[in-house]
């Protein structure tokens, strides 16, 4: 089968089509015949060398898929050969075929293409788990997103206008992007690259901070977003672009009972990643059928032209997925 690998770790220009062999499903996986995948952060990551898959995973870039079932391994009884099926893989998502655990599959809401089912497993399981599964995001709370234009953060835009319409919603965003966020719906937006987003919310909450907040800067962003956060808030960490050393004034962290959460989906127990990704279906189903839940689609590339799909991650210039199209044969959008 045709696939993306990569001689070694680097750039875009690393990452190349080979044929590989076509993997054959175990027991409780699923061979799937990937239509589209789609380009993440955790991708540029590992192309880097500084990501590899969990023990057994591929080695092939690619964290989720939307295609068909191809075939069943042993023991599997929720799927039938010919299924439309969007899920999570360990890797493997850029080539024509990709194993996936049972479980880890959702059925394709028939609301969404190709494209917008290939952007959904990565992005709103990772929102919806580091929103409403943990800590628990309740309607009437308020909430800091960083980074408006990912596919995370729209993810989590719309799971909160969704699920809890009821609670304030704060996003930082480039300058670039600060007209698309607000045309996403009742948002209060901060330009990062000139406002100074503590500031500004200490003056929209009168000084009582968020109750959550959700962030993959790290580093860089530690002391302004603990002083952005409410007495008992919680701080996410699903990112450390910014860095990964700071120091915290434990006192005040204290007094404030506030909580600091690290997160990872990648590399969580089968059993667990089938538990979160239940959940998550079960929530945001309905939401995918009446279209409140709409995957945000920025640019659709062949597999063959995946590098240029990489630079434009490197250089942020996106707003939403970046889609790979794997079979050309069958129209994604």
């Amino acid at each position: 089968m045709r696939a993306v690998t990569q001689a070694s770790f680097g750039g875009p220009e690393e990452l190349k089509i080979d044929l590989i062999d076509k993997p054959i499903p175990g027991s409780g996986q699923v061979l799937v015949k990937v239509i589209a995948t789609s380009v993440n952060r955790p991708d540029v990551i590992q192309r880097q060398g500084n990501y590899p898959p969990p023990p057994g995973d591929s080695e092939v870039l690619g964290l989720e898929i939307a295609g068909e079932v191809a075939e069943l391994g042993s023991g599997v009884s929720r799927w039938k050969v010919g299924d439309r099926v969007m899920g999570l893989v360990g890797g493997g998502g850029y080539a024509e075929f990709a194993t996936a655990w049972e479980h880890h599959l959702m059925a394709m809401p028939e609301t969404l293409t190709w494209a917008q089912a290939a952007s959904v497993s990565e992005t709103y399981i990772t929102a919806h788990l580091n929103l409403f599964q943990y800590p628990g995001l309740s309607d009437g709370q308020s909430v800091l997103l960083h980074g408006g234009g990912g596919g995370v953060n729209i993810a989590a835009i719309q799971l909160c206008q969704a699920l809890v319409p009821g609670s304030a919603l704060f996003v930082t965003c480039s300058p670039m992007k600060v007209d698309r966020v607000k045309a996403l719906g009742e948002i209060h937006v901060i330009d990062y690259k000139n406002d100074d987003f503590a500031k500004i919310l200490k003056e929209a909450t009168k000084g009582q901070g968020v109750d959550l907040i959700l962030d993959h800067i790290g580093a860089a962003y530690l002391e302004r977003n603990l002083k952005s956060l409410s007495i008992g808030g919680s701080l996410v960490l699903i990112g450390v672009m910014g860095g990964v050393k700071s120091e915290i004034n434990l006192a005040q962290l204290m007094v404030r009972r506030q909580k600091i959460c690290g997160s990872v989906l990648r590399p969580r127990p089968v059993e667990e990643k089938a538990r979160i990704i239940q959940h998550f279906y079960q929530q945001a189903l309905p939401h995918f059928l009446n279209g409140s839940l709409s995957p945000i689609v920025d640019q659709i590339f062949l597999l063959e032209d995946v590098r240029k799909a990489h630079e434009l991650m490197d250089a942020s210039g996106h707003f939403g997925k970046i889609v790979l199209q794997v079979d050309a044969s069958i129209s994604v959008v």
